[in-house]
């Protein structure tokens, strides 16, 4: 709710005109810095996610099934807060900004978590490795990095059609 009036927040209206050619390329050079922002963030939330995921199910003597669901599990939990954030400091009531994380985070957390996973399974000892061991850190490194390039693709085409984290933009004081 905005504290002066009592009214939720507004979102910002896009602008239908035509572009020249120069906005057309500040545009998309726009869409681009935009589109790595979200990405750095979706891995971000993964990254710590996965981390206190495999941190905890170590600490805990799992095995590798119940590792790697909890840290997905802990990836979109991550991912989701940190886009919810901003969100709920706009006024956004809990239910409605959880709402717009899910729409905005789902997609490319996916992408992110599948082929940084994936990667992970491929490097023989990665999953026995623990918290002490190179293997476990460049493992999920280089599978982020990896993992990174089809994220920012999924996270541009969402923004460049006004989803995604657009949405989350819209409610973003300036």
């Amino acid at each position: 709710m905005h504290q002066a009036t009592g009214t939720p927040p507004r979102r910002r209206q896009r602008s239908s005109s035509p572009r020249s050619s120069v906005l057309h390329v500040h545009a998309e050079h726009s869409l681009n810095g935009y589109a790595t922002s979200a990405t750095l963030h979706c891995l971000a939330g993964c990254a710590i996610g996965e981390v206190v995921g495999m941190a905890l199910a170590t600490a805990f003597g799992w095995g590798n099934a119940v590792q790697i669901v909890l840290a997905i599990a802990l990836a979109f939990v991550f991912g989701y807060a940190l886009t919810m954030r901003p969100v709920l400091a706009a006024g956004v009531p809990f239910k409605h900004a959880s709402r717009i994380a899910l729409a905005s985070d789902t997609a490319s957390i996916s992408v992110m978590e599948l082929v940084d996973n994936l990667f992970v399974l491929a490097v023989p000892g990665a999953l026995a490795a623990g918290l002490g061991d190179a293997i476990f850190w460049w493992s999920i490194a280089i599978g982020f990095a990896i993992a990174f390039g089809p994220a920012l693709l999924v996270n541009r085409w969402l923004i460049a059609r006004g989803k995604g984290h657009a949405v989350v933009h819209e409610y973003h004081h300036h």
